[in-house]
């Protein structure tokens, strides 16, 4: 079992939950106007969101590893492609913070609710899918074990950005400002560049 795949896991749950989209301006939100934990929660709904569409993408690589193999070449390009657009995207986005009011909401209407934001939304599977082609994980025919630890990874690392995001802006309550989001989408995009990068020098 190579576990390093467990640690590409987490490294690739960061990079897909760190830009400051709808959840992330949710999360922090929900983390000024009701506290630590709603953030955390808002957080977790994505994650799971996460995790379903790394399984689909994952195991449906393991499934068809074989089939793919002549055509990794193709799948690297587009893959590579997608996330160099995406990663322009977010740099260039401007996350809007606003005050909320707290809704005494249920935590578990708060995780559904987020959960619903990202399971509706198809890019998220063109991401995985993007990102682990270029990881290898389209020759890994029949690697289910494997590709159980990639998945794994990608919760714990989607998970772990949702509870350092909703401390952080705790901390930092009362100045958050948009140069500081601004920043953290510039990162985030550039972490994606690397992942393109890195797809297209396994074509070598």
């Amino acid at each position: 079992m190579d576990s390093s795949l467990f640690w590409r896991g987490i490294l690739v749950g960061l990079a897909i939950a760190i830009p400051i989209g709808p959840i992330g301006v949710l999360c922090i939100q929900r983390s000024l106007a009701d506290g630590v934990w709603r953030g955390i929660v808002t957080g977790f709904g994505s994650t799971t969101a996460h995790g379903i569409y790394a399984a689909i993408a994952g195991f449906g690589f393991a499934a068809m590893g074989n089939t793919l193999t002549g055509g990794q070449v193709a799948l690297r390009l587009v893959g590579s492609g997608y996330l160099a657009y995406l990663a322009l995207r977010i740099a260039r986005s401007e996350p809007i913070i606003r005050p909320a009011r707290g809704r005494g909401r249920g935590l578990l209407a708060t995780y559904f609710s987020s959960f619903l934001v990202d399971i509706t939304s198809p890019g998220t599977i063109l991401l995985f899918a993007a990102i682990f082609a270029g990881l290898g994980t389209t020759s890994a025919a029949g690697r289910y074990d494997a590709t159980a630890f990639l998945v794994l990874g990608v919760l714990v690392g989607s998970g772990l950005w949702w509870v350092v995001l909703s401390n952080g802006v705790n901390l930092l309550r009362g100045r958050l400002t948009q140069r500081w989001l601004r920043w953290v989408n510039r990162f985030s995009a550039l972490i994606l560049l690397g992942f393109a990068l890195f797809v297209l020098a396994g074509l070598r």
